[in-house]
């Protein structure tokens, strides 16, 4: 397998990224190739840093970079060379069986959805994040990619959401909940109450009707739903949260004794370890016409090592192709 990796998208890039492709080589086999994408003398020179002499690394040259402020739509006319569009081409050409960035997300989405295009009947992709909860991960879609949808796309992300998480954690049948402000069926906007009538009647669908921001970690859900705008904010606050809710439990423990803490350090290093986003990678951008994985744009190499993981599963288990016979059509398609 050949999967293509933005060297230069993200807070941190390119030595972050880079060091994590050398720790993703772990999850490949003797023949894969791990394409880094960008200015190659600065690559180059990150290799170096990292001691790094493997063959499967492989140097894919693109001069320009879309910074994490510009705005999409431009960079993508304004930046053709960049290594966000040369990574979008690499995957509508085939010449990549997946591709990974931690950078600009509006650009990234934009391009791959406009190179790679999206599976037959899917409207909008969206973004699928794994988030970490004592009872197992949930996936949350979308996060970012669309902040207006329709109601016909909630129904397209629970279908793609519930398929990935059968496909990549093994749940059977997926509780699905539609993110909303209150339990009641007639509470909710527009778009949650129209939304929630077209998941409620697929029945191939486990859906267990309204579910609040709090109802997230209870475990009642497996995939929830939400326009992107929504999601994003959910996201952002629960990584919030977790961090500092790390930092506190960490400072009072030091506070109530010096002895306690070097005892408790391993324990609240083990917790953080299973709720930080770098353990999961990355989130698939669900619904273009093969692998996408969108990084967290402070991804450090922990999250693109991991990020090479999941994008190998993906591919192994040919995810796409499940998808596909699973989704309603889009009525326009």
């Amino acid at each position: 397998m050949r999967i293509a990796l933005d060297a230069m998208g993200g807070d941190h890039a390119p030595r972050e990224i880079v060091r994590g492709a050398v720790e993703g080589l772990e999850y490949l086999g003797p023949e894969d190739q791990l394409l880094l994408i960008g200015v190659r003398d600065t690559v180059q020179a990150e290799l170096g840093a990292a001691g790094a002499n493997d063959a499967r690394l492989v140097i894919e040259h693109a001069s320009q970079v879309i910074g994490m402020d510009d705005v999409p739509v431009e960079a993508l006319k304004q930046k053709r060379d960049s290594s966000i569009v040369r990574m979008a081409t690499l995957a509508s050409q085939k010449k990549v069986d997946a591709v990974i960035s931690a950078g600009n997300t509006g650009a990234c989405v934009a391009a791959c959805q406009l190179r790679m295009r999206t599976l037959e009947g899917v409207s909008r992709p969206g973004i699928a994040v794994v988030l970490p909860s004592f009872h197992g991960p949930i996936v949350i879609c979308d996060v970012g990619a669309n902040i207006a949808p329709k109601p016909f796309h909630l129904l397209q992300y629970a279908q793609m959401s519930a398929a990935y998480a059968q496909s990549m954690f093994n749940v059977e049948r997926p509780r699905i909940g539609l993110l909303s402000i209150g339990e009641e069926e007639v509470k909710g906007n527009v778009l949650v109450k129209e939304a929630r009538r077209l998941i409620k009647e697929d029945a191939r669908l486990n859906y267990i009707g309204n579910v609040e921001g709090r109802d997230l970690f209870r475990d009642m859900v497996d995939v929830v739903v939400c326009d992107g705008f929504v999601g994003n904010v959910v996201l952002k606050l629960t990584e919030g949260l977790a961090e500092g809710l790390m930092k506190t439990i960490a400072a009072e423990v030091a506070r109530e004794s010096r002895d306690l803490a070097p005892r408790f350090k391993p324990i609240i290093e083990a917790i953080w370890a299973r709720h930080d986003y770098a353990e999961y990678g990355g989130a698939p951008l669900l619904g273009v016409d093969g692998i996408c994985i969108i990084c967290h744009g402070s991804s450090n190499s922990r999250a693109i090592k991991n990020a090479v993981r999941v994008a190998r599963d993906c591919i192994v288990r040919r995810f796409n192709d499940e998808l596909g016979r699973k989704l309603t059509r889009a009525p326009d398609a």
